[in-house]
């Protein structure tokens, strides 16, 4: 048995809540098949393009997917998976749950300001050796979004400008 695939015990659980596919159009990837390939890709991680010939058609696979998805197919699963198993004592519902929640990270630590904070100009800093030139010898220029005066002292912010020398 590869890994991700469902078993025929699990099979036979599941196969009754699967929309049956309309037989119209080209040959269609049997259910199974494509629950085995959902499964690939989730557990795995990949993107959808990446899943295996053996599954059939990524975009068909994913399309299958997006419809169960929206017509609740899984969610159904779930619930007779759970029905199940509470009905043999296996579950503890004091302790049943599934943890959906996040953290979000403040807009500080993503490089944005403090809210109501003056947002500063975007900044390029260049710094280019003449070409004619030793090592030692560079010319620096900052560029900044917002207008500002022209100085050229290294590191201060100057205006771009081309400058023709004779």
């Amino acid at each position: 048995m590869r890994r991700y695939k469902v078993t025929d015990e699990q099979w036979k659980l599941i196969e009754p809540l699967i929309p049956a596919a309309a037989a119209i159009g080209r040959k269609r990837v049997p259910p199974r098949t494509v629950l085995n390939g959902v499964l690939w890709v989730l557990r795995s991680g990949s993107p959808w393009r990446d899943l295996p010939e053996r599954y059939g058609p990524w975009q068909s696979i994913s399309h299958h997917f997006n419809s169960w998805r929206r017509t609740k197919v899984f969610e159904g699963i779930l619930e007779a998976l759970q029905m199940r198993l509470d009905a043999e004592g296996h579950i503890d519902w004091d302790l049943w749950c599934v943890d959906g929640s996040t953290v979000r990270a403040s807009r500080a630590a993503a490089g944005a300001g403090k809210k109501g904070a003056p947002k500063s100009p975007k900044t390029t800093l260049w710094a280019a050796r003449a070409a004619d030139s030793a090592a030692s010898s560079t010319w620096w220029l900052t560029v900044t979004d917002s207008p500002s005066r022209s100085t050229s002292r290294p590191g201060k912010s100057t205006r771009a400008r081309s400058s023709k020398k004779s």
